[in-house]
């Protein structure tokens, strides 16, 4: 397991970016819940990102690709509007124990 923050670092409906041994990863909370995600668009295979820890759209409800605006859900990583519509981010396993989030995979 690969520890990356505790649950305080990460404000309530935010992102943060942690590097790990197979990239990138995406860790997005809602509330006391987080879900973690590879940092790589399925329409290009790129980071979803242009810049550091900014993950989220406008109305911090989404996580959006900055390169062609595509939305995906938090909770599930699937995008529902943009050219990889249909499609998912890669999940990856987190644990939070004592406040500690964990890769887990």
């Amino acid at each position: 397991m690969l520890r990356l923050c505790t649950l305080a670092d990460i404000p309530d409906n935010d992102a943060r970016g942690f590097r790990s041994a197979r990239g990138e990863v995406i860790v997005a909370r809602q509330g006391m819940s987080v879900h973690g995600y590879l940092n790589s668009c399925p329409h290009l295979g790129i980071g979803i990102n242009f810049q550091p820890n900014v993950f989220m759209d406008f109305t911090q409800r989404y996580l959006l690709c900055a390169n062609h605006g595509a939305l995906f859900r938090v909770e599930d990583g699937f995008c529902f509007r943009g050219p990889c519509q249909g499609q998912s981010l890669k999940k990856v396993q987190l644990l939070i124990e004592n406040g500690i989030i964990w890769l887990t995979n």
